[in-house]
Order: C-alpha cells, then sequence, then structure tokens
C-alpha cells in the first residue's frame, strides 16, 4: 500500500488551498509573496491532476486506473472521475466524520476498524456502491479518535445518512456534480489524459 509521506503544508501552500485538512502552519500569504510566471496550458492541467491526486491521497498509478475507468463508462468522464473518488472508502470515512482527515481515514480501514455490510474492510481503495453500509467494527466503538471526531464533525452530505446510534451510515447514492464541495476542475484533468 502506497501513499504521499511528503510536505503537507509545501503543497498546500502551492495550490492555495488547505487540501490536506486543517493545518495550524498553512499560510497563503507566505506563496502570494512570490513572482507568478506564466504558466502554460500543459502546466494548469497538470496542476490540477495533482491537486485531485493530493486531494483524495491517491497515487499516480491508481489515479491513472480510476481516470480509464472513468472514460469507459457512459456520461461525462470527469464527473464519473470526481464520483469514483468520493466513492472510495477512504474517502467516505472522512466524509460520515469518523476522521478528522482522509489520512486518518485511510488508517483507520487499514487497522480494520471499519465495516462495509457487517463484513471487515481493509482496503482503502474499495468502491462502495449505493446502498451499503458503513459503520465502526464493534471493538473500535471505543477508540478516542473516532469519538473525538464524531463529536466534531459529523456527515452533512446529501449522499449519505448517518445514524449516531450505531455509527453508521448509508451510501445512498453516487454524489452528483454540483453536491461535491472539492474545488477541483476535472475538464483540465480530461484534457491532460487525452492529449
Amino acid at each position: 500500500m502506497a501513499k504521499y509521506i511528503g510536505p503537507k503544508t509545501k503543497i498546500a501552500c502551492k495550490f492555495g488551498e488547505l487540501i490536506f485538512g486543517p493545518d495550524k502552519n498553512f499560510n497563503k500569504k507566505s506563496n502570494s509573496n512570490r513572482k507568478k510566471k506564466k504558466t502554460s496550458e500543459y502546466g494548469i492541467q497538470l496542476r490540477e491532476k495533482q491537486k485531485a491526486k493530493y486531494t483524495y491521497g491517491v497515487l499516480e498509478k491508481q489515479f491513472r486506473n480510476l481516470f480509464e475507468k472513468a472514460s469507459r463508462s457512459k456520461g461525462i468522464t470527469g464527473v464519473i472521475l470526481l464520483q469514483l473518488l468520493e466513492s472510495r472508502l477512504d474517502n467516505l470515512v472522512y466524509r460520515i466524520g469518523l476522521a478528522k482527515t482522509r489520512t486518518g481515514a485511510r488508517q483507520l480501514v487499514s487497522h480494520k476498524h471499519i465495516v462495509v455490510d457487517s463484513k471487515v474492510v481493509n482496503i482503502p481503495s474499495y468502491l462502495v456502491k449505493p446502498g451499503q453500509i458503513i459503520g465502526v467494527h464493534e471493538k473500535a466503538k471505543s477508540l478516542k479518535v473516532i469519538l473525538d471526531s464524531i463529536e466534531v464533525n459529523h456527515s452533512k452530505y446529501l449522499w449519505i445518512e448517518y445514524d449516531k446510534s450505531s455509527m453508521s451510515a448509508r451510501y445512498l447514492h453516487v454524489p452528483e456534480r454540483t453536491d461535491i464541495p472539492e474545488n477541483i476542475k476535472e475538464q483540465l484533468i480530461v484534457e491532460l489524459y487525452s492529449k
């Protein structure tokens, strides 16, 4: 299992957004003092792809595979790509509010604290299907990390129905593009891959 372990604040400053979640060292002004170079069309497209990869915690090969799957599907490729990224188990654990960051959600999944339809799933890239129920394993319900996260965060997304008593959520449907809060221009990613 591969994941990005480099400097997160530096990359967040490069994009000017908190793409890795809350960061006390993030400062938008640190990037505004530099002279901005004119970026080529390819550079703009590449930057957008990199932002999407870092936001969802996906490395190049996985991202490329998801793009190819999206391009084979019927519909708008860019929107389908974002919907596939949103359907990943680690992202849904984050969206439900069981973890404060996607990295934390990925760790909960990897350590077998998350169940899908009452079966332990420890693959962060597992694509959850609409109707499936994502919950916390019985032994993990008392974990401080999960309890703290639920206290602060709780699901506020239309495509997820959270049940506080059982610490589980139902993935109701694949989100529409307008419902996905990420600031990603998916059309630029499609243009980049179609060259």
